[in-house]
């Protein structure tokens, strides 16, 4: 720090300039030594806050014990911390990492996390539905794609992807192995007929090509089907199944093959399989592959497009394969009769098994015998396909120009978004490399002292940044040790934020360090600015541990490490820069340059005389302050040892201080607080404060929630184009209603119905042709019991059943019928025959008959494969097999468990921003607790609850951790500062700015979501440690509030700038990642907190404190500006003949210079005194000298620690107006030590009475040394 940064404080009761009234002993007496700023309050010269002092006086004894430790052990402390850092840095390997949506937004304890911990406890997984999905574009926004020609580009693109195939654990997997198709049913005897339909049954693909024939080119199979007999191989595109199903069963009747023909008719009807996709109209009427049922076929006229997509399309199953228009066609554009006239996007879904329904699939099939298969090796399969064909299409996009001329091709994944978040979850390498290069190159060049290098920081200060890294990744490696995981906000932010804010505590030691240059220099420096940094950096910890109780996993993961690092951080700055410290203090004593000290050469320089002192007062009678003490000669002063190296080179030869040099301490004082404290910069300030504070509130009530999935995404990606084009043309997302056990679905059932036709009023629900909803399972359950009752009503009518038996001509659903009719639904007595003419297998409204609800259930879910694949209920537990052959006599149906699980599946579009997604999600959440009223536990799932879930509590859930970090702020500064009303003002402070942010937010079109909600509480903690330090000076200063204000910012502005400069500089660094996300919501975000903050901080907060500020915690009562002087506390010597007290430091005896005025000896057995009379306290000393030795090197024999004689900045030159040779000893001394020289004259009176009257008049000298504070040592010599 500048010695010439303080204004000169008028000497109000000596005859010199005394430069010690200048040094923070004086002006900061709380920050230096709070212990005697307690003797000036136990003596009456001040008033203050006593236990706000003493509790600092019992900080700094502490850190004064502490730093006394790490400098005589600085060795072993850094071996020590070394090898603890060390072991936690190894901790990183065990870290994990959550990418996945679930883990990182669901509240923890929360609603969704329990449903979701139910969905995966009760079917084994927690997702319902994998996707793959293709869209189609065009390059011009105002084309249309309803023509043939973009949607035979759509048909190549799709068969050449959905053809591709990956290689793992030595097997081949294709789409088929892993897609969602129907089931089919099963048969006794003839198994090749199963094998067949197994075969042709393709999977299932949600296009606008199922509109026209060429859909069936999707189809395959990949290798024809021969059927015997029939001279043709069988292929979807010529595949006509209700012809084919007629031949064979009329081929098998002539050979007189016996097989059930009638269950397959049935199992057709009941999904609508008729003619495939023969009579469908052909995009291109001339194509011999064309068939001549076509409608348009050699028509010379192209299909009208947008006519037949209009109302949707169906697939071969018509009955449960109806694909609607919302779904397959974006951005449409409707003529008066609702058809379509134009459209901007086309979109095909391939829907593919999750994991575990393939791991399910596969697991008995000798396919995997080898594998050792797993849930997490079916994962990987669908992975690896799902990649390859984002990899095809791209490649093929490449080779077919015709193709990417005209429309653009995206393709997205459920495993992309995963592989995403995956991906920018590890942190960047690169940009934490640079940016610690960067933060080591500023701290390199800002503590650099080219004139002066003995005493310049370089070294020292790049080495406290790498120990900040050091201890930023041991904070991370103990979070991994304690089991905490990481997540992007903790990769992409926890370090930055770390090495930013452990800096700012490195610049404030390394101010320290510059100030002196004494021995003790370690114990001093934690004395003095440890707890400004202990304060600061509980603060921040504080409200980071008091923030990780919000209950967002993020969130808590961010906090929570956060304030690991920030506490590992604080244990660095305090214990193992300090030995850095002290082994640098090694260097400067051998008078080695900063850098590359071990090259250079000692660096010498020449010892600089004593500046001469001032006279201010002439009425001394011409004793000048070179007067030397009588009788005391220059060689019997006992001198130091000298250190050239260290000693101020003379203003004729060069010195430093003579060259101009800027100090931020110094523009501090001297330049920017002045300005800041002009009544009209106050004035603007506060005005254009308060008109930013206004605008912001405002704004931040336009801010709207969300965190688009196209942020996450790279923005030159293939992903964010798809997202991009979903997100404004469909909006498409599937969701399903899970009801779930406990509940009597056999009883209940009209209550699932209602729950059901509720959502026809949902915005957003895809409705059917008809303007309802798909049948959901019961529906399809109910109705396939009512085709089975229909038909045995008519049978038994027609006499082919009786109540006993049925006869060879009964239907095999008849005969299933009666079957189910005698099942009573108890398991002691399945069957009862009397039932067949009373039961009913459903009533006129469509209810199950409850008795034997599950037991229709099993026969329904095996002889009904088709709808019950479908309808996606998902019913758990499965129900069981039963499969019904006509001439099997058993009566008994096995009856399924009780359901505990089921859904409803529902497709969603229009689905654009948040808004409309947290409209939609409270309207279905009100649906669930409406009908959980109504005794049917129930909750919704799917993709825009998993992810937009946190918006519906985001805001009420971080008002409430911001209240509990703010209130847990305001009892922490309260305690550290002792003051309220100074946590007050920093807290107003934080909250302003704040508003700011949410105002800058809305200006940088940065949406509110759980990131940012990390940053908001982050830009506490940074606002925190900014104002604390400046609370911490200003109410550690004497003076009025102007000058304490001053004083504050001469000692903050340097390590807050310092600080500041350095975390953007870490923060910019996150400009270089390919995520827009991590741009947007990181580095703009993050770069706004610390402009704010650095407004706030540095200019408005010091106002404020000069307009509102509290009272100095010291308030002198003799001097306005400063303290009393100190008087030192003498410890008595054990040698009566030397009768010597000392402070800090020698112990000066008889010997070592004395004056005798007047000198008498006395009788041991003259009476003792009754009389003392001192001189008046008015009168001054006869000599006053200052001088400036140096005691480097001087080995006191006895010292007492003592806080004020800690090195005090002289803050301003005591260059004399008129030069004065030094006095004859000064050159003895090295300049630095400063001692004063008072001889008063003390005179002793004994009376006696006149007849025994004995009267001695004595005078004693006593000659005292001080030492300015902290310069060197104090020695009162009474000798008499």
């Amino acid at each position: 720090m500048d010695r010439d940064s303080l204004p000169r404080v008028p000497d109000t009761h000596g005859d010199v300039v005394d430069e010690k009234l200048f040094s923070d002993l004086y002006i900061r007496t709380s920050w230096v030594d709070a212990q005697v700023a307690l003797d000036q309050i136990d003596k009456g010269k001040a008033r203050g806050s006593r236990t706000a002092i003493y509790l600092r006086s019992v900080f700094q004894s502490h850190l004064e014990t502490l730093g006394s430790s790490v400098q005589k052990h600085a060795g072993k402390v850094l071996f020590v911390a070394i090898l603890v850092l060390s072991t936690f840095c190894v901790g990183l390997k065990s870290a994990q990492i959550h990418s996945k949506v679930h883990q990182l937004w669901i509240q923890e304890g929360g609603r969704l996390e329990a449903e979701l911990a139910y969905t995966q406890k009760t079917i084994g997984e927690d997702e319902s539905a994998t996707h793959q999905l293709l869209i189609q574009t065009t390059h011009d926004p105002n084309a249309s794609v309803l023509h043939p020609q973009a949607l035979l580009a759509h048909l190549e693109v799709l068969v050449k992807a959905t053809a591709v195939k990956v290689h793992l654990y030595d097997t081949e997997w294709g789409l088929r192995d892993m897609c969602n198709m129907p089931s089919t049913p099963s048969f006794e005897g003839i198994y090749y007929i199963e094998q067949i339909l197994r075969h042709l049954i393709p999977c299932s693909i949600i296009t606008p090509l199922d509109c026209f024939w060429e859909g069936s080119q999707l189809l395959g199979p990949e290798s024809a089907v021969v059927i015997p007999g029939l001279n043709q191989r069988l292929l979807w595109t010529t595949l006509n199944p209700a012809s084919v199903m007629q031949y064979m069963k009329q081929k098998m009747s002539e050979e007189k093959i016996s097989f059930d023909f009638e269950t397959v008719e049935q199992y057709m009807k009941r999904a609508a399989i008729g003619s495939g996709y023969m009579e469908k109209p052909c995009l291109n009427p001339l194509n011999p592959s064309c068939p001549d049922t076509a409608p348009n076929k050699n028509s010379s006229q192209p299909p009208d497009v947008g006519a037949i997509l209009s109302g949707g399309c169906y697939g071969y199953a018509a009955k449960h394969m109806h694909w609607p228009e919302e779904l397959i066609v974006g951005g449409a554009k409707r003529n008066r009769s609702g058809h379509l006239r134009k459209a901007r996007a086309l979109q095909s879904v391939v829907q593919l098994m999750t994991e575990k329904e393939m791991y399910d699939q596969w697991q008995d099939n000798y396919k995997v015998h080898h594998l050792g298969w797993t849930q997490e090796k079916a994962a990987e399969v669908l992975n690896a396909w799902q990649r390859n064909f984002s990899r095809e299409v791209e490649q093929l996009l490449r080779k077919q120009s015709r193709i990417a001329t005209n429309y653009d091709i995206y393709v997205f994944s459920s495993a992309a978004l995963d592989d995403i978040l995956a991906k920018f979850s590890h942190p960047s390498a690169l940009s934490i490399v640079i940016g610690v290069a960067v933060t080591v190159l500023y701290a390199f060049c800002t503590l650099l002292r080219w004139r002066d290098p003995v005493r310049g920081q370089s070294s020292v200060g790049v080495a406290g940044v790498l120990l900040m890294c050091f201890s930023t990744a041991a904070g991370l490696g103990l979070s991994a040790l304690l089991g905490i995981v990481f997540n992007a906000a903790s990769t992409q932010v926890v370090p930055f934020l770390a090495l930013g804010l452990g800096v700012d505590h490195i610049f404030m030691l390394t101010a320290a360090y510059a100030e002196s240059n004494r021995r003790e220099q370690t114990k001093l420096i934690l004395k003095k600015v440890g707890p400004s940094i202990l304060f600061s950096a509980c603060s921040t910890a504080g409200s980071f541990f008091a923030a990780a109780f919000i209950p967002v996993p993020a969130l808590k993961v961010f906090c929570l490490q956060a304030a690991i690092v920030m506490c590992s951080n604080l244990a660095a700055a305090l214990l193992v820069f300090p030995a850095m410290i002290s082994l640098d203090l090694r260097r400067r004593t051998a008078g080695r340059a900063d850098i590359f000290c071990c090259c250079f050469p000692v660096w010498k320089e020449q010892p600089k005389m004593a500046p001469p002192v001032l006279p201010l007062n002439h009425n001394n009678n011409g004793r000048g302050a070179s007067r030397h003490p009588k009788g005391c000669s220059p060689g019997r002063v006992p001198l130091p040892s000298q250190n050239p190296l260290l000693e101020q080179r003379a203003s004729g030869q060069g010195s430093s201080n003579s060259l101009a040099s800027f100090s931020l301490a110094n523009f501090a004082f001297a330049h920017y607080t002045p300005f800041l404290m002009r009544s009209w910069v106050k004035f603007l300030t506060v005005v254009g404060f308060l008109a930013a504070l206004i605008s912001s509130l405002y704004a931040s009530t336009r801010l709207q929630d969300g965190l688009d999935i196209i942020d996450l995404v790279p923005k030159d990606s293939n992903e964010h184009k798809f997202l991009d084009a979903q997100t404004r043309l469909f909006g498409f997302y599937s969701m399903y209603a899970v009801t779930q056990g406990n509940f009597e679905y056999p009883t209940q059932q009209q209550l699932l119905r209602d729950y059901h036709d509720s959502f026809v009023r949902v915005p957003h629900v895809i409705k059917n042709d008809n303007g309802g909803l798909p049948d959901f399972w019961l529906l399809l359950f109910s109705e396939w019991l009512g085709n089975l009752q229909k038909i045995f009503d008519e049978e038994i009518r027609d006499g082919r059943l009786t109540k006993e038996c049925w006869f060879p001509n009964a239907s095999s659903d008849a005969i299933l019928a009666y079957k189910l009719i005698v099942q009573t639904g108890h398991v002691d007595n399945p069957v009862d025959k009397e039932l067949v003419l009373t039961n009913r297998l459903v009533n006129s409204d469509g209810i199950i008959n409850q008795r034997a609800f599950y037991n229709y259930l099993s026969a329904w879910a095996t002889n009904d494969v088709f709808a019950f694949g479908a309808s996606q209920g998902k019913l758990y537990p499965e129900p069981r097999q039963y499969f019904h052959q006509p001439n099997e006599y058993d009566l008994k149906i096995p009856k399924s468990l009780p359901l505990v699980y089921a859904q409803m599946p529902f497709y969603l579009h229009g689905l654009t921003d948040t808004s409309q997604i947290k409209t939609l999600i409270g309207h279905i959440r009100d649906l669930s607790v409406k009908f959980e009223g109504f005794g049917l536990p129930n909750y919704p799932s799917g993709i825009p609850f998993i992810f937009w879930e946190q918006y519906m509590t985001l805001r009420s859930s971080l008002a409430m951790i911001l209240a509990c970090v703010l209130l847990a702020a305001l009892v922490l500064v309260s305690l550290l500062l002792l003051s309220v009303w100074a946590a007050v003002l920093v807290i107003l402070s934080v909250l302003a700015s704040l508003a700011q942010i949410f105002g800058a937010m809305t200006l940088l079109g940065i949406k509110l979501s759980a990131i940012p909600a990390v940053i908001l509480i982050l830009s506490v903690g940074m606002m925190l440690c900014f104002n604390v330090l400046i609370s911490l000076g200003f109410m550690t200063s004497v003076g009025n509030r102007q000058r304490r204000v001053q004083l504050s910012m001469q000692m903050s502005l340097g390590p807050l700038v310092h600080g500041m400069l350095t975390s953007g500089v870490a923060v910019f660094m996150l400009s270089t990642s390919p995520f827009e996300f991590v741009i947007r919501h990181f580095c703009w975000l993050l770069l706004v907190v610390l402009c704010v903050g650095a407004c706030n901080s540095l200019v408005v907060f010091p106002i404020l404190l000069s307009m509102l500020g509290p009272e100095a915690e010291l308030v002198p009562l003799e001097h306005p500006d400063r303290i009393s002087t100190p008087s030192p506390l003498p410890v008595r010597s054990s040698k009566r003949s030397g009768k010597s007290y000392v402070v800090q430091g020698s112990r000066s005896s008889r010997g070592s210079c004395q004056k005798s005025h007047h000198h008498h000896h006395k009788d041991v057995n003259d009476p003792s005194l009754t009389t003392i009379t001192e001189e008046p306290q008015s009168w001054k000393s006869s000599n006053s000298s200052i001088q400036m030795p140096n005691d480097w090197s001087y080995q006191p024999r006895e010292s007492r620690p003592s806080s004020y004689a800690a090195p005090p900045p002289a803050y301003h030159k005591a260059a004399a107006q008129q030069q004065q040779p030094p006095p004859p000893f000064a050159a003895a001394y090295p300049p630095e030590l400063q001692s004063i020289v008072v001889q008063p004259e003390v005179t002793v009176e004994t009376t006696h009475s006149d007849s025994n009257t004995t009267k001695v008049t004595a005078t004693a000298n006593i000659k005292v040394e001080l030492v300015t504070p902290g310069r060197a040592v104090r020695s009162y010599n009474f000798t008499s």
